[in-house]
């Protein structure tokens, strides 16, 4: 079981490294980019119509590459918070299914009278600290949001 966790934390860390590394790279040509096409934006307004008019081409430029980044981040955000809500959602009424489930619930009863009382609370200790674990695990990796 723990081994099924660490190599699935593994895995999305492995996951994650990959895509940062890949979007610092298309960011960096993405710069560089927009870098020399306002270049030639200015150079192109400098030559036709002045120093002026050349500043508020450049300005008006970097606003529409702000506004198109800012508008991608809310959509990106609000589908985040999205799909954590269905997670919420999945998650709950996975939990009432098990939990309503009369063998399971008539498993349950047996095992405590075949283990006992006295031997099964540090047992049922053990096991909540662990789907504690689990559950701040699992709300940390579904809540997580772009860097701000």
């Amino acid at each position: 079981m723990f081994q099924r966790l660490i190599d699935d934390f593994k895995e999305s860390t492995g996951t994650a490294l990959r895509l940062t590394s890949l979007a610092a790279a298309a960011a960096m040509a993405l710069l560089v980019t927009t870098a020399f096409l306002c270049a030639a934006a200015f150079v192109f307004v400098l030559q036709n119509y002045g120093p002026v008019q050349a500043c508020l081409t450049g300005a008006a430029i970097f606003f529409v590459v702000t506004l198109i980044a800012a508008g991608s981040y809310m959509v990106r955000k609000k589908q985040i918070e999205r799909r954590a809500e269905q997670t919420a959602k999945m998650a709950k009424s996975t939990a009432q299914t098990v939990l309503s489930d009369p063998m399971l619930v008539a498993a349950g009863i047996q095992v405590i009278r075949a283990i006992g009382v006295k031997k099964l609370i540090p047992i049922l200790a053990v096991g909540g600290l662990a789907l504690g674990f689990l559950a701040s695990r699992a709300n940390a990796s579904s809540s997580e949001a772009p860097a701000e």
